[in-house]
This record gives C-alpha cells, sequence and structure tokens, in this order.
C-alpha cells in the first residue's frame, strides 16, 4: 500500500506549484482564455470524489465501531452462558475468556495481525473446553445448543473484524483525488487576475484542501498516521472491568 495519511502533505506544496504555473501561463499569454463550464466542472468533480473518500472513510470508522459493540455483546453473551455449565467447570472458562478480552485490545494502538497469535490460542482453548464441559453428563442437553453457537459468533466477529480493516476503496480513488485537487489548483492560478496573485488566499486553500484529505486518510487508515482511536477500546476495558 503506498497511500499512507502523511502522502497527504504532498498536496501543500503540489498545489501552490501548479497555482504558481497556472498563474505563470496566464500572464505570458496575451489573450486570457476561461472555459467557465469547463472550470465548474473540474471544481464540482473535485468536490464531490472529496465529499465521497470522506463519507466513505467516515462510514467505515462508524462500521469498526459497531464491531466492536457486537463483539463485546457476543463475549458478554458467552460470559452468561457458561454460567448453565456445573459450577466446577466454570471458573477455567471464565479465566480463559477474561483473558482473551484483553488479547483483544490494542488493535488500533499500531500496525499488527488483527487476530494476535494468543487470540486464536484462546479461541481454540475456550471451544474445546466448553465442548468437554456442554457434553459432560452433569450438564443438561440444552446448554451445548447455547453455548457453542455463543462461542462460534464471539470467534466470527474476531474474523469480520479482521477483514473490516483491509476495506478501503481501491488506490486509484487517491490518485483521482490527487489529480483533481492538481488540476484544481491550476485553473485557480489561471484564473487570479490580480497583479500581487492573492497568494493570501492561494495558501489558505492549498492549507484547507490539504488538511481535509490528511483527516480522511487519518480516519480511512486509523492506525497508519498519527491519530489513534484507544477510546474504541472502552467497550473491551468495561467488559474487563465487570469480570473481576
Amino acid at each position: 500500500m503506498f497511500i499512507h495519511p502523511f502522502s497527504a502533505l504532498i498536496l501543500f506544496p503540489w498545489m501552490l506549484f501548479l497555482m504558481k504555473m497556472g498563474r505563470h501561463i496566464h500572464k505570458r499569454r496575451r489573450t486570457s482564455l476561461h472555459s467557465p463550464p469547463i472550470e465548474n466542472a473540474v471544481f464540482a468533480l473535485f468536490g464531490l470524489l472529496l465529499a465521497f473518500t470522506f463519507s466513505g472513510a467516515v462510514t467505515r470508522y462508524y462500521e469498526h465501531r459497531k464491531l466492536i459493540v457486537r463483539e463485546t455483546d457476543d463475549i458478554s453473551t458467552v460470559q452468561m452462558y457458561i454460567g448453565l455449565l456445573p459450577p466446577e467447570t466454570q471458573p477455567p472458562l471464565r479465566q480463559l475468556l477474561r483473558e482473551y478480552t484483553v488479547s483483544r485490545l490494542h488493535l488500533f494502538d499500531r500496525v499488527g495481525p488483527e487476530i494476535s497469535s494468543r487470540s486464536e490460542e484462546l479461541q481454540t482453548e475456550i471451544w474445546n473446553r466448553a465442548l468437554a464441559a456442554s457434553t459432560s453428563p452433569r450438564t443438561h442437553s440444552d446448554t451445548l445448543k447455547l453455548l457453542m453457537p455463543a462461542i462460534n459468533e464471539m470467534i466470527g466477529v474476531a474474523c469480520t473484524r479482521q477483514n473490516a480493516f483491509h476495506m478501503h476503496p481501491p488506490q486509484t480513488v487517491y490518485l483521482m483525488l490527487f489529480v483533481f485537487a492538481g488540476a484544481a489548483a491550476f485553473m485557480v492560478g489561471y484564473g487570479i487576475r490580480s497583479e500581487q496573485g492573492d497568494w493570501l488566499y492561494s495558501v489558505a486553500l492549498a492549507f484547507v484542501v490539504t488538511l481535509t484529505v490528511y483527516a480522511t486518510l487519518e480516519v480511512e487508515f486509523p492506525r497508519e498516521g498519527l491519530i489513534r482511536f484507544t477510546q474504541l477500546d472502552q467497550p473491551f476495558i468495561s467488559l474487563i472491568d465487570s469480570m473481576k
């Protein structure tokens, strides 16, 4: 992947350069060529593409939040169904479930496996122990029908979260965003008529566009840039506290 949140920082000097180039070409031409329909179309397409990428990034952020709530709900369900097992089999399973919940923390802190090797080990151990306890002669027959599907859901949502970290628009979309930002900057520079060039507004435009694209990429790739969505772990922390 070559698109990174810091890639947006290239936009600032890139847009300033193209605005200056557009201004320079305008000054060298004897006649000014302007086509408002084409300019409006470029600006509209750039605005639409920028809005599309930002909206998509925010939507995927909320999907991450929904999956976190879903996973904590599934773990809570498993914890509740463990109470149907014989009393002597409950403490080891509850401890394993607590360790598993702890292993699901800090996924947004850095780039790494979405399902750690420790989580996979605990999934297998919880499944095997729960299956053995559910099929025990002392366990009610309906416990197997309740507990094992709940554990299956708990493991399944972990895989769903793993896939969610890799659901991004094609790289071409971001390349088009950079190209249209450059085209819009060139047209802005070409359309400046004052001798001073209105560079204060040009710098402001380049800064605002760069900041917006940077924020979009930070939300889209939450483990790549400077921002860390560590607050998303709060449902897991609350659940761990309730297991004490």
